[in-house]
C-alpha cells in the first residue's frame, strides 16, 4: 500500500487495503507493552496509533516513522508541552499518528478488551525478540552502575508483571525478577542475563536505542 500522505478522509475500501507484516505486528506487541498510545475514537470505530518521544529521542521517533509511514497522513511534528510544574522548564516532544485502520484492531482488542490496557494471557505466544527490543527501546532503562536493565511496568498489576517475567524467563532464558516500587512493579533483567539479552536483541534493536541494553 502506498503512503497516501494526505489529510483527506479515506474510503472504507482504501482502509481495508492496509495490512501489517509479521515484523510490524511483533514490533507493535513490544510497543503496546511500552508507551504506545492506541485508541478508538468511538465505540466500533477502527483503532489508530500515536507515537511520541521527547526531543532527545528524535532519531528513534523518526525510525518508528520510517516503519509506519505508509499508515500515516503526515510526517512527525514537534510540539512544546506545558511548563514542568517542578522546574518551570518547557519540554518539546516529537509525535505522529496513523490513520484509523482495521489492521490495528486485532492487537487493540487483545490489549484493550475493556478500554484499559492489560497484558494478554497469551503474551507468551505474542512476544518475540524484536518485540522485546522495541519494548525496551520504548520503556526500558540501562542502569550503568549495576549493569542491568529496568523495564517500567508500573501500570500493570502484579499478576501481569509476574506473567511477563514468566515469559521472559521461560521463553528467553533471561532470569528476570520483580522489583516493588511506590508507584507499582518493575522488571529487572540482571547483569548476569545481560549477555543473553544482548545476543538475543543485537540484530533487531533500533541502533538509536542499543545503549539501553549496554551496547
Amino acid at each position: 500500500m502506498k503512503n497516501i500522505n494526505s489529510t483527506r478522509r479515506l474510503t472504507k475500501l482504501e482502509r481495508l487495503q492496509f495490512s501489517l507484516s509479521d515484523d510490524l505486528k511483533n514490533i507493535l506487541v513490544g510497543l503496546y507493552l511500552g508507551d504506545l498510545y492506541v485508541q478508538r475514537r468511538t465505540k466500533g470505530s477502527n483503532a489508530y496509533l500515536q507515537f511520541a518521544q521527547g526531543l532527545v529521542n528524535k532519531d528513534y521517533l523518526e525510525h518508528l516513522y520510517e516503519l509506519f509511514k505508509i499508515y500515516c497522513y503526515n510526517a512527525p511534528n514537534t510540539t512544546s508541552m506545558a511548563p514542568d510544574k517542578r522546574t518551570g522548564e518547557v519540554y518539546s516532544r516529537v509525535r505522529f499518528h496513523t490513520y484509523s485502520l482495521p489492521c490495528f484492531n486485532h492487537l487493540y482488542d487483545l490489549f484493550y478488551p475493556e478500554g484499559k490496557k492489560i497484558v494478554p494471557l497469551n503474551i507468551g505466544e505474542l512476544l518475540t525478540p524484536i518485540g522485546i527490543a522495541y519494548w525496551i527501546a520504548d520503556d526500558g532503562c540501562w542502569i550503568k552502575s549495576k549493569r542491568h536493565v529496568v523495564l517500567s511496568t508500573n501500570s500493570f498489576t502484579i499478576k501481569e508483571v509476574e506473567l511477563l517475567i514468566e515469559v521472559l524467563n521461560n521463553k528467553f532464558n533471561l532470569k528476570s525478577y520483580i522489583c516493588k516500587q511506590i508507584s507499582g512493579y518493575q522488571i529487572i533483567i540482571p547483569s548476569y542475563s545481560v549477555s543473553v539479552l544482548q545476543s538475543l536483541l543485537a540484530p533487531v534493536m533500533p541502533s538509536a536505542m542499543k545503549h539501553k541494553i549496554g551496547l
